[in-house]
């Protein structure tokens, strides 16, 4: 893969931002969280050339926004709420990217997307009602915002079924892991402060977008080649 020393650079970052959190020192998130996504959405951008690049880089670029302004929430709720917009609208952006994959196996396993569909369906019932006594005006905006993220999740879990190995797999539990980090970050918010939130709410979407670039890019090897 070319490139790689972006991702390289990505995860040793990554690595030490996460030791810094699980030490307590979250006041260095002004420093290092900013920069996190660019390194790796520099490795996409200097990519060969493949037909979803410039679609994955505006999904990074959305997330690079909604991770900036989240540094500010506690200026105001204004912040939070531009916050869930912009990662809103890099999930809906992923929704198009994974939609847009080429898929190696004409019918999925119809049985299994069912009961996928359905754990991913129970999921939101069960998130959104667990936190709903607890959003006030923030109701309609959060199952907005978790309707689309299973929506997204469940895109994945349909690669999974019909795209090329091992990159469906990768795609798909990088959407697993994102969505694992939002329903920390909304529990801790809405509900009741967690242990250490900040660190497993950025391990789980460091990890998140990791997996998807490198499975995206995986799916696409082969035609970036020819």
């Amino acid at each position: 893969m070319r490139n790689s020393s972006f991702y390289k650079i990505y995860t040793a970052f990554s690595i030490l931002y996460l030791i810094i959190l699980l030490s307590g020192y979250e006041r260095f998130d002004l420093f290092l969280k900013p920069i996190l996504i660019p390194i790796i959405g520099f490795g996409v951008y200097f990519h060969r050339k493949f037909p979803t690049k410039n679609t994955l880089l505006s999904g990074l670029i959305f997330s690079w926004i909604g991770d900036v302004i989240l540094l500010f929430t506690d200026l105001g709720e204004i912040y939070f709420i531009l916050g869930l917009l912009s990662f809103l609208t890099a999930h809906i952006i992923y929704c198009v990217l994974f939609n847009k994959q080429r898929k190696v196996r004409k019918k999925q396993n119809r049985s299994l997307f069912i009961f996928g569909s359905i754990l991913i369906a129970l999921y939101l019932i069960g998130m959104v009602s667990f936190l709903m006594p607890f959003l006030g005006n923030l109701e309609i905006p959060v199952t907005i915002y978790a309707s689309i993220i299973s929506i997204m999740l469940l895109f994945a879990f349909n690669g999974f079924l019909v795209w090329e190995k091992p990159g469906n797999l990768l795609v798909f539990l990088g959407a697993f892991f994102f969505v694992v980090s939002d329903s920390i970050l909304a529990i801790n918010k809405f509900y009741a402060p967690l242990p250490k939130s900040s660190f497993f709410i950025m391990l789980t979407y460091l990890l998140a977008q990791y997996l998807i670039v490198i499975g995206i890019l995986k799916l696409n090897k082969k035609k970036a080649e020819e």
